[in-house]
């Protein structure tokens, strides 16, 4: 049985949707046009970062003479594409989870990395936003995950406290992210599987939604 006074706050990319893998479909394209060696490393490293600390870790890797601008830019206008054609891929239990929780009247926040504008759009588009009472997106702030801000600022604008909030996030820095809120992380493991140290930091690790949804069941 849910308890009366916590709260759910989520991350989008990899938790929500299943963006993750389409979008490192994307780098990959673009870097095996442009001949652009260790995508895959560099993209891994990225995930759950805003498009700032993702600018800093390429330039880490490749170095400021690398066009980060133009490589975002065709990456996104192909992930444009291939969504307008086939919608954004919702992780399986997504639905089943909010309705679970709204149905329960707990209180329920998004706090994304990808820039406002973005998660709104996908959101509205997949019908979920409504679910949500307040979403925050990576760009209204400039430190991105690891670090607790976006986190601390949902929590402030829901008017909860983080200790009795879980957030439910799948990369390796939102877990470390809400863990330095001093919330509840749940991790659901999606392009990067469980380690000890997650493990360490989270009060669960489940295989999916469903699986989250169960859990807040009882």
């Amino acid at each position: 049985m849910l308890q009366s006074d916590i709260s759910v706050i989520f991350d989008m990319d990899g938790t929500i949707f299943d963006t993750e893998r389409l979008v490192l479909d994307c780098w990959e394209r673009v870097g095996e046009t442009h001949r652009i060696p260790d995508i895959r490393e560099v993209f891994m490293r990225c995930i759950g970062t805003n498009k700032v600390r993702t600018q800093e870790i390429v330039y880490e890797h490749y170095g400021k003479v690398f066009p980060f601008e133009k490589f975002s830019e065709e990456s996104s206008v192909l992930f444009h594409e291939i969504t307008e054609k086939a919608g954004i891929p919702v992780k399986p239990g997504v639905v089943e989870l909010l309705t679970y929780l709204s149905e329960n009247h707990v209180p329920l926040g998004l706090a994304s990395s990808t820039r406002l504008a973005a998660v709104t759009q996908e959101l509205q588009a997949a019908g979920l936003y409504d679910y949500f009472q307040v979403v925050v997106g990576g760009d209204l702030l400039k430190n991105s995950k690891p670090a607790p801000d976006i986190y601390l600022m949902t929590c402030e604008r829901m008017g909860v406290l983080p200790e009795n909030t879980y957030a439910v996030e799948d990369s390796y820095n939102g877990i470390r992210s809400a863990h330095s809120a001093g919330m509840r992380p749940i991790m659901v493991p999606d392009l990067t599987p469980a380690t000890e140290e997650m493990r360490s930091l989270s009060v669960a690790v489940f295989e999916d939604l469903f699986q989250v949804k169960a859990y807040f069941e009882g």
